[in-house]
């Protein structure tokens, strides 16, 4: 078999389109002045910040360019909402926050770290293919709870949430809701309006912008604290420098990413519909994690029981296939993905999985490699697996890797 190169952990980071490394360029050398500056060189800078607010702006439906602020990442961006939302509760006694058990670790780890501060905080448990109900929000809404955080996409196994619902919970309850929208951007139509939402996170490396600049939107009229402080950037908001080349990067790749996402997930569905199948046929003892019909088209993970994971990604990675075994800001941990575990499989089998993250850019050539190695991978991997052989003895399978 001819060795090609796939990358399919598009959901860790995505490679910077031409149209937004293009509309970098300007703001790295021509018109390079600090958008705080008076002096037109300054203003030009500016200028370029100020488009790229609309864009992003438009992009999810927010009522005013001031409501969206300029961060370092996604996760700056959770950070912000969730402790803004909890000093502000906190004023009036609400020191309740509402989430799920399958959040991103930047949401998860601040309730955690506000727990250790007197908050007290419901981690709502997921059903097996990995969704929270609006019902389940409404049950634990209590007089004092200050917010309620539930992400759009799971970044794992690509469960999309009914944000909308949840939204109409929070707004009759008079909750803040905070949605991390970083997975679904570009993959699902986001509206903040029709969310629901007063909070909604982004992150641009997920959408074809560079690494090192996010987004929050914050609904008019909802006064969250800053979390950095500092100069009077971002109206007095969020201090520092902004960074004007990603920025207006991430501009011009939300423009993109909103743009055909009916026809895009058309095309990245008709390339993983038949990994899934093949996959799924030609592995025995293989799942796939979450639901398969409400999912975002490009994301796939599985389990494979009788391996390790990352025993997995590097049998891959030898084959050159790009891929991950879970969140990308869990890469070094031991413990098993807390999504898989929320959904309910067993450490062992949670530990035997893998996320392949597709997105237009991939081929149909891609997908019949992937069908091509990952099965041949997972039965070597098997073959020299004592965890593997004690499965089939006990339960009766037959070793399909002795044939």
């Amino acid at each position: 078999m001819e060795k090609r190169f796939v990358y399919a952990d598009n959901a860790a980071t995505t490679k910077v389109s031409d149209k937004a490394f293009e509309a970098m360029l300007p703001y790295l050398k021509e018109s390079y002045g600090n958008p705080s500056g008076v002096y037109s060189l300054g203003m030009e800078a500016s200028r370029g910040v100020l488009g790229a607010r609309q864009q992003v702006q438009k992009a999810i439906g927010a009522a005013k360019v001031g409501e969206i602020f300029f961060t370092s990442c996604g996760s700056e961006a959770d950070n912000w909402a969730i402790r803004g939302a909890a000093k502000l509760g906190e004023r009036s006694g609400k020191r309740h926050i509402i989430t799920t058990a399958i959040e991103h670790h930047a949401v998860i780890n601040t309730c955690k770290d506000l727990e250790k501060n007197g908050f007290e905080v419901t981690y709502l448990k997921p059903d097996e293919q990995g969704f929270i109900t609006a019902r389940q929000v409404e049950d634990a809404i209590r007089e004092d709870t200050a917010l309620v955080s539930v992400m759009a996409v799971n970044n794992e196994i690509g469960t999309i949430q009914p944000i909308a619902e949840i939204g109409k919970v929070c707004r009759e309850k008079k909750v803040l809701f905070h949605t991390d929208a970083v997975q679904a951007i570009g993959h699902i139509p986001v509206d903040v309006k029709a969310m629901n939402v007063d909070m909604l996170s982004l992150s641009g490396h997920k959408f074809h912008a560079p690494k090192g600049v996010g987004a929050l939107y914050i609904k008019g009229g909802t006064d969250i604290a800053p979390l950095i402080f500092g100069g009077s950037q971002e109206r007095g908001r969020r201090a520092g420098t902004e960074n004007v080349p990603a920025i207006a990067a991430m501009g011009e790749a939300i423009t993109e990413a909103v743009s055909g996402i009916e026809e895009k997930n058309a095309a990245v569905k008709a390339l993983c519909e038949p990994i899934i199948d093949g996959i799924l046929s030609q592995i025995p003892c293989s799942r796939l994690n979450g639901s398969r019909e409400n999912r975002v088209s490009g994301n796939l993970n599985f389990s494979f029981r009788g391996i390790e994971g990352e025993s997995l990604l590097l049998l891959l990675d030898m084959h050159g296939i790009c891929a991950s075994s879970g969140s990308a800001c869990a890469v070094g941990s031991s413990e098993p993905s807390h999504v898989l575990t929320a959904i309910g499989l067993e450490k062992a089998t949670a530990h035997g999985s893998v996320r392949l993250t597709l997105n237009e850019e991939n081929t149909a050539d891609d997908a019949e490699y992937i069908l091509k190695v990952l099965p041949e991978a997972v039965k070597e991997l098997r073959r020299r697996s004592p965890l593997w052989q004690r499965i089939c003895e006990n339960e009766g399978i037959e070793d399909y890797t002795k044939e």
